[in-house]
């Protein structure tokens, strides 16, 4: 039974990794260096209306420098402030999950989810992909 549980979330991963690639892709925003999208690995949807934070590492500390709400396709196109120029430093994206799955009636163990990231090259562009699901998550650098 294990074995045929493991298929099937490989199976389901795969076709959703698939649907994301695949289904039509807006261009992003040229001139904003930072972008989002969270997909839902349960359902192979993508993941709307989830608060996310940008912000930036000051010392100890960290100051939030934008906020967003993820769109129907569960993308955040320009994150980054407008106008303001990328500067190299450290950043992290807060994304609010909890209150999704509030929404959805559905239990999560993740409330929220920090994504702490380094940028050294201010001309290139950076997207941080979300895969979510109630109990586990990933992310890595997109393009």
């Amino acid at each position: 039974m294990h074995s045929i549980a493991r298929t099937f979330f490989a199976a389901s991963l795969m076709s959703a990794c698939l649907q994301a690639a695949a289904a039509p892709q807006a261009t992003p925003a040229t001139d904003n260096p930072l972008s989002v999208h969270i997909l839902d690995l349960q359902s192979g949807q993508p993941t709307a209306g989830v608060a996310v934070t940008l912000e930036q590492r000051a010392g100890p500390d960290w100051r939030a420098l934008a906020r967003a709400v993820t769109d129907a396709q569960g993308r955040v196109r320009a994150l980054y402030p407008a106008g303001k120029p990328l500067a190299a430093s450290a950043y992290r994206i807060v994304f609010k999950t909890g209150e999704h799955y509030a929404r959805l009636r559905q239990p999560t163990f993740f409330e929220q989810i920090p994504v702490e990231f380094k940028v050294d090259n201010t001309a290139q562009h950076y997207h941080i992909p979300l895969l979510l699901s109630p109990y586990g998550y990933s992310t890595y650098r997109g393009n």
